[in-house]
């Protein structure tokens, strides 16, 4: 078995967090690396939970089920926290990315995590998202954060992979802004061990 890393991905219809799975491993097969991407759906309404997964390795990766034990979890909407596990089979060395202005202190207490070996950090991406894009869509920033914090992929090639899958099927303007919330993302992130 191949060794690779897991990644869950909690937010809310029409945040962007199936679309931030798919473009994690775009940039991610881009930099040579093996990688599946795939959504949970719930119920289909607007505002509704919804999870996304991505494996990512360095060798081909022939596991194919749902993702239960991810070493990385992105919280794109805090107020999920209490009412969906996001712990949910993480191990002791979990990293969470939470979309907060909440200090990372406070978000590690709301957590529960007290092990001193999970790794937690904070951005507030849905402010970035509202600055930079102009709506609130806050996948972007949270990706930036996610480069920052691990070495799953790197911010060039997240910011080339959005370019050129999304430059058709967007304008111009909201490209750019995606690209500095992206860029906001990785430099705003807070946290740690």
């Amino acid at each position: 078995m191949a060794d690779y890393i897991e990644i869950r991905w909690h937010g809310r219809a029409q945040q962007g967090v199936v679309t931030a799975a798919k473009v994690l491993g775009e940039a991610a097969l881009k930099m040579g690396r093996y990688v599946q991407a795939f959504p949970e759906f719930g119920p289909e309404r607007m505002g509704a939970p919804v999870r996304a997964y991505n494996r990512v390795s360095d060798e081909p990766i022939r596991l194919h089920c749902q993702v239960t034990h991810p070493r990385i979890v992105l919280v794109v909407d805090p107020t999920l926290i209490g009412t969906v596990d996001v712990k949910e089979g993480t191990p002791e060395d979990a990293i969470f990315i939470i979309n907060t202005h909440s200090p990372v202190n406070e978000m590690r207490n709301q957590l529960g995590l007290t092990n001193g070996k999970t790794e937690v950090y904070t951005v507030d991406a849905s402010k970035i998202s509202i600055e930079s894009i102009g709506r609130h869509i806050p996948n972007t920033p949270m990706l930036g954060a996610l480069a920052k914090v691990s070495d799953i992929v790197e911010l060039d090639a997240l910011l080339d992979d959005f370019k050129e899958n999304y430059s058709k099927k967007y304008s111009q303007q909201v490209i750019e802004g995606n690209l500095v919330a992206m860029r906001r993302g990785f430099e705003e992130v807070k946290g740690g061990k």
